[in-house]
């Protein structure tokens, strides 16, 4: 862990995601402009049809650089995808307290506290989907005081926000029943993620657990959630030690097949390895609304699996998937003659290689490869 807090660290000192450029909006609510940082992700510009998750962050000063390095660094190695980030700043003039004004009567926001709820919802959210392609999933972040008042989304019954990144909450009155209570209610999937450590605010700490223990104790279906209290951590440093866990949890169906998920999931099945691959983008696309093409990796971790276990007949469904994926490459013809090479069709093997090769490479695969392989089982015929 303090290795990722020190990439972190580097990622945001002269990191290749994008610069933070500095944006405002007058909200009619609030009287006044409110200054905000975006981060756009690196193909934006380029995929002009592309939409992006949000990811929004209250405390946006001091949060802004820390997320986006450990977006940059995710990114990098195609663990995380990229996201557009909006950070509204609420240093100047203390604005963060008077954003989170509740009444200690009721636990809900009022007077300056409530403005700022509505500013959020009516104002600044449509701003930033009107202005920015953001798709479906939006996440909110914050801070102590900012953590808690963004648990105030999730008393509507139609959330703004899909997921929740509370650092070290402070909550209001009877937050900690409240929030595991609306949780439970939720048909659609939501993700929630808080943090604490050993070296936080006490008067912090008691309610953050008895939050957790609710949680924990409604046993929802729908929801995604991880809480960690990490030993030796501030209420500052548990910042950086949350940031990376929480992206990870949330965006962890986006990552790809790794060794660990190989061996103890994928050679372990007796069948269903393409449908286990279909599924898995699927579900990317269905929770976090993202959708692309399955990666070539995942992929050759399938064919692996496949040839391991000698389940032969499943290249067929997985060529199917190749084709609709990349139909301009090679990569369908070539499942399609692994499969007729390795059910003794040497034949029908050798004429599909051959299609391959006229065909675009991909990956690993080249024109060579495929001459090769068919010049190879020519041989074989020959023999016979």
């Amino acid at each position: 862990m303090k290795k990722l807090v020190l990439l972190i660290v580097i990622a945001i000192g002269c990191n290749g995601f994008a610069q933070k450029v500095k944006d405002s909006i007058l909200s009619k609510k609030l009287g006044k402009y409110r200054e905000l940082s975006v981060s756009l992700p690196p193909s934006y510009n380029k995929e002009s049809k592309k939409t992006y998750p949000l990811l929004f962050l209250l405390d946006g000063d001091y949060l802004f650089d820390p997320f986006q390095g450990a977006i940059s660094y995710g990114n990098y190695w195609d663990d995380l995808p990229e996201v557009i980030i909006v950070g509204l700043n609420q240093n100047k003039d203390n604005e963060r307290f008077d954003d989170c004004t509740f009444d200690e009567a009721t636990g809900l926001p009022e007077g300056k506290g409530e403005d700022f709820f509505e500013f959020i919802g009516g104002e600044l959210i449509p701003y930033i989907q009107t202005k920015f392609r953001t798709s479906n999933f939006k996440i909110i972040a914050g801070h102590d005081l900012t953590a808690g008042f963004m648990n105030l989304f999730l008393y509507k019954d139609n959330p703004l926000f899909n997921a929740y990144i509370s650092l070290s909450p402070e909550l209001p009155l009877e937050m900690e029943t409240r929030v595991a209570e609306r949780l439970a209610t939720f048909k659609q999937n939501m993700f929630y993620y808080q943090s604490s450590g050993d070296g936080d605010l006490k008067k912090m700490r008691a309610k953050i657990a008895v939050l957790d223990e609710n949680i924990k104790a409604a046993n929802s279906s729908t929801l995604n959630y991880k809480y960690d209290d990490f030993k030796g951590a501030s209420h500052y440093s548990l910042v950086l030690y949350s940031i990376p866990n929480a992206l990870y949890q949330f965006f962890a169906s986006y990552q790809p097949i790794s060794m660990s998920e190989y061996q103890e999931k994928i050679v372990k099945m007796e069948s269903g390895y393409a449908d286990y691959l279909k599924n898995k983008y699927e579900v990317l696309e269905k929770a976090l609304g993202i959708k692309m093409n399955i990666r070539i990796n995942d992929f050759k971790a399938i064919e692996a699996a496949i040839l391991k276990n000698k389940a032969y007949g499943e290249f067929e469904q997985l060529a199917q998937l190749s084709h609709k994926m990349y139909p301009k490459t090679m990569l369908g013809d070539y499942h399609m003659a692994m499969y007729y090479e390795n059910t003794g069709d040497i034949k029908n093997a050798v004429k599909y290689y051959q299609n391959a090769f006229q065909l675009q490479p991909i990956g690993e695969l080249t024109k060579d490869m495929m001459l090769a392989k068919a010049d190879e089982l020519r041989v074989q015929i020959k023999k016979k």
